[in-house]
């Protein structure tokens, strides 16, 4: 049987990418083409190139089309490749939202644009994901077709995200996964530990990742006289973060908006105890104080207070992380999900074939 062709349109590098990518290559035997953006999005003058080349790109994506002949278009976010796949003529479309909305920032004098041009993928696509329930609520606001939406996360390897069941509970070992970006509120992690610090209590930190926040965020833990006690380790192979996961017993996301996390599902599989910010993207799978803790929002006295009765309630504690491993094995099992996703997009080209 000749293998079925899918176009992927997105940023190839992204994490979440590349889990989809390898799934739809592992479960439906996919053959997978990529294009992307290549202006960066970091700041107004890089995003003014970006909405320059968007502008452009269409006739290089027809032309990668009319060569590769791919079978299905599927694009990350509802608006800028959502929208292109939309325009591909490709069919089917999956198109996927990455957030609680892909109509960020709020603020952005682009909003009633992005608006025109996600209800325009939203209309012309044939699935659209929801990565967990959160995501559907702004899609009901928009009027979505609901019956086109799967509800469901991608998953996480459990091949890869075990679990060291030899923890020390002694110390106490936090590790932050996100971006150093603003919206992950960082400072707030690293203000509340230099507060744990004062309080005499011994800990380590591990911080994740790169981003444009680096430098500032180093000079805070100096000015804190935590330095040495926080590891900033930059961008790692996504083969060592299992490893860095399973050395501690604390997974901690300040984010100010949230879709669906695979850190946290990864966080929660290697048996890291949750405590994130209290957001509907996070309310979906934690319940305070009793598989995790939620904190307000940039509140950094009750994230030292909350952090601090998590590692004295040790008991309380390694029941949560036990119940969170079983969660995460029966709702975001990396295997059987990315299964039920290709065998869906396998239905949707025969459809297209057949009609």
């Amino acid at each position: 049987m000749k293998k079925r062709k899918i176009l992927f349109l997105g940023e190839t590098y992204r994490a979440d990418a590349i889990t989809w990518m390898n799934g739809l290559k592992d479960f439906g035997d996919f053959e997978i083409i990529t294009w992307e953006l290549r202006t960066p999005n970091h700041n107004l003058f890089s995003r003014t190139f970006r909405m320059l080349e968007f502008c452009t790109v269409l006739f290089q994506i027809r032309k990668l089309v009319q060569l590769k002949q791919p079978d299905m278009v599927i694009a990350e976010r509802t608006t800028s490749y959502g929208f292109l796949a939309a325009l591909s003529g490709v069919k089917p479309i999956a198109i996927a939202q990455q957030g609680r909305t892909d109509l960020w920032p709020e603020n952005s004098i682009l909003l009633p644009l992005k608006k025109i041009i996600q209800n325009y993928a939203f209309e012309k696509a044939d699935l659209i994901h929801a990565w967990g329930p959160v995501m559907t609520i702004s899609m009901q606001e928009a009027n979505v077709e609901m019956k086109k939406v799967l509800v469901l996360p991608k998953g996480i390897d459990f091949n890869l995200f075990g679990t060291n069941k030899n923890k020390s509970s002694e110390k106490l070992t936090a590790i932050v996964t996100r971006s150093l970006m603003p919206e992950y509120r960082h400072d707030t992690i690293l203000k509340a530990f230099g507060i744990i610090n004062q309080k005499g209590i011994d800990f380590e930190l591990t911080i994740v990742g790169d981003g444009k926040l680096l430098p500032q965020l180093r000079e805070l833990a100096t000015k804190m006289n935590i330095e040495k006690k926080v590891n900033f380790t930059g961008r790692i192979p996504n083969t060592k973060l299992p490893e860095l996961l399973q050395q501690s017993n604390f997974y901690i996301s300040m984010p100010i908006t949230e879709g669906v996390s695979a850190s946290l599902f990864e966080a929660m599989a290697s048996h890291c105890y949750p405590i994130v910010t209290d957001i509907p993207g996070n309310q979906s799978w934690i319940k305070h104080r009793e598989n995790g803790q939620l904190i307000s929002i940039d509140d950094t006295e009750m994230l030292v207070d909350e952090l601090l009765w998590a590692f004295e309630n040790k008991v309380y504690r390694n029941a949560a992380v036990l119940e969170n491993r079983k969660f995460v094995e029966e709702n975001a099992n990396y295997t059987v999900n990315m299964k039920i996703i290709a065998d869906k997009y396998h239905e949707l080209i025969n459809n297209t074939k057949t009609n």
